[in-house]
């Protein structure tokens, strides 16, 4: 009877001993899940807000503003445009290969 007494002692000892393992597994997994669903809305959060700055950046004026001011590019007008022409081209006809026949 001592031996059964034993075997079973052993037995609820191990029982305990991995409910304790599992309730602790358990309590570390759900705060990493909590950790990780908090970084998820600060990045959701960032991204929101770059989209929103992004649309700000791309707006016709200030593309326009930096344009000008940046890459020093002014409106087309006819006073500045320069025509070139093609003299081949006006009086030959071309195919598809590019070769006048």
């Amino acid at each position: 009877m001592t031996r059964l007494s034993l075997v079973l002692l052993v037995a609820v000892m191990a029982s305990a001993l991995y409910l304790v393992h599992t309730q602790y597994e358990s309590r570390r997994l759900f705060t990493q899940l909590d950790r990780a669903v908090a970084e998820s809305r600060r990045l959701e959060t960032e991204h929101q807000r770059l989209q929103v700055e992004k649309r700000a950046q791309a707006t016709p004026l200030r593309v326009e503003k930096l344009a000008r001011a940046q890459l020093h590019m002014r409106t087309a007008t006819p006073a500045i445009t320069q025509y070139v022409a093609d003299p081949a081209g006006a009086n030959g006809t071309t195919t598809a290969s590019g070769a006048q026949p």
